[in-house]
């Protein structure tokens, strides 16, 4: 595949784009804006607001498939949901045809500087953290990406900002060549998303591409020890590490993120904070030092990380009834973010896990089952194969819906205790996403407690 280094859209420039969603859409009116053409192909039907916001900017476009367009292209755009192995990608290859991230066209077009954010678990907290922290200190930023504002809206709507605070993902990443932000944080890599990539490495390798054009006064933040696990990563850019070990540059512990070994000799305070716990706290060390390298003091970087308000779905309490903590984490998609899950709750759990795996070791969750859960209730389509893994270990119970599996958490459970849902897995066997994974679970949990009162009403 032919990744593309082309110069930025000029007028006459020809261009698909694969997908209608709102990357899609970002990158057409980019392309119209700067004198391009733009045809959108979608195997779907667009919603009404994307087929009108195509058709305002100028922009053909195609649903329900079919063939690649015969006619001349100068360029490929491609929204993260398209694998390398899509029929319309191999048409590119076969006619040379360079291919790039929606993502990568908005960073040629953006004046700004880039604060680029990936990982495995927790990119959307801490953009958000980052962004509103930058902007909170007077320096005008927005969070874009993967989470926020698609990069090729931010360029063309808000090209007067300081900084675009950029979560970007392993699927965007496959297409990608000259992407160089300033600032460059993997935050984590546990296995995820294998059933695109095929394995860990392969996973852990793209993700690794977020450094590899960065430039010499760029700085790029790893976890402590990673390098020593999978060897050097390939940047220019100043490395820097976080985390918890004694040798990192930034380095939680206490209630508190130091930076003594630094150039940003510092400490954060985290007390009253959400990331004041040894799960979090990691992240907060990623902050603090992706702040630094954007100019931030302590001061203002502790005041955004008191002033931080979790974003929906991310161990998020819905009610506490009886005595009983109902804790929405449906964004935990993958078996490492059901691992921190339980490390945070705090309380016995009563776990409500399972949909659609996108990963195959099952097992090393099984000493945190052991030691945080009262019981598992499983399901989705993956329900069988989860109580054969985690029988031996924890007591288990296949539910099938949501709606029972709280009904059955929630009878059971006694004070002091948390319902947590924690899927680590996928939503889309029975839900459109997360959020309506997310919603389903308080739903349920909201009609057990007003079931509860009524009982009590009689």
């Amino acid at each position: 595949m032919t990744l593309c280094s082309a110069p930025l859209i000029q007028p006459g420039t020809r261009a698909v784009v694969l997908g209608a969603g709102v990357s899609g859409v970002a990158a057409a009116r980019l392309i119209c804006a700067h004198g391009g053409s733009a045809r959108v192909l979608d195997e779907g039907s667009a919603p009404a607001a994307a087929r009108e916001a195509l058709s305002a900017c100028g922009a053909a476009y195609r649903s329900g498939g079919g063939l690649f367009p015969d006619d001349p292209c100068d360029l490929c755009v491609v929204s993260p949901a398209f694998a390398a192995d899509h029929p319309w990608l191999a048409a590119c290859a076969a006619r040379g045809i360079p291919v790039m991230a929606e993502l990568e066209l908005g960073a040629r077009h953006w004046p700004g500087r880039i604060l680029a954010v990936t990982g495995s678990k927790g990119k959307s907290s801490l953009v958000k953290l980052c962004a509103e922290t930058l902007s909170a200190a007077g320096i005008p930023s927005a969070p874009g990406g993967n989470y926020g504002t698609p990069l090729c809206a931010l360029a063309l709507d808000t090209p007067g900002l300081a900084w675009a605070v950029v979560e970007v993902s392993s699927f965007q990443l496959e297409w990608v060549e000259t992407f160089a932000p300033d600032v460059a944080v993997l935050l984590n890599a546990q296995p995820d998303h294998l059933d695109r990539h095929g394995s860990f490495d392969v996973y852990r390798t793209i993700k690794e591409r977020l450094f590899r054009r960065q430039p010499p006064q760029g700085v790029a933040l790893l976890p402590a020890g990673y390098e020593t696990l999978y060897g050097p990563v390939a940047t220019a850019a100043r490395t820097m590490t976080f985390g918890a070990d004694p040798s990192a540059d930034w380095r939680y512990a206490s209630h508190a993120v130091s930076a003594t070994g630094t150039p940003f000799a510092r400490q954060v305070g985290l007390t009253g904070s959400w990331f004041d716990n040894p799960v979090l706290g990691l992240a907060a060390a990623a902050g603090c030092a992706a702040l630094a390298a954007c100019g931030l003091g302590a001061p203002e970087t502790e005041a955004g990380l008191r002033a931080f308000a979790p974003l929906p779905h991310r161990m998020q309490t819905v009610l506490e009834h009886a005595g009983v903590r109902y804790v929405d984490d449906s964004k935990a998609t993958s078996l490492a973010a059901l691992a921190a899950a339980l490390t945070m709750a705090g309380r016995p759990v009563r776990l409500i896990a399972g949909g659609r795996l996108k990963e195959s070791d099952l097992s090393f969750v099984k000493e945190l089952l052991t030691r945080h859960t009262r019981k598992v209730y499983l399901i989705g389509e993956c329900a069988h194969q989860m109580v054969e893994a985690w029988q031996d270990v924890a007591s288990c119970e296949i539910c099938e819906t949501m709606d029972r599996a709280v009904a059955r958490a929630a009878d059971e459970a006694v004070s002091g205790e948390t319902v947590l849902l924690s899927p680590g897995t996928a939503s889309f066997d029975q839900f459109k996403n997360y959020h309506e994974r997310g919603e389903r679970f308080a739903q349920a949990a909201r009609q057990v407690a007003v079931h509860a009162a009524q009982l009590f009403d009689r």
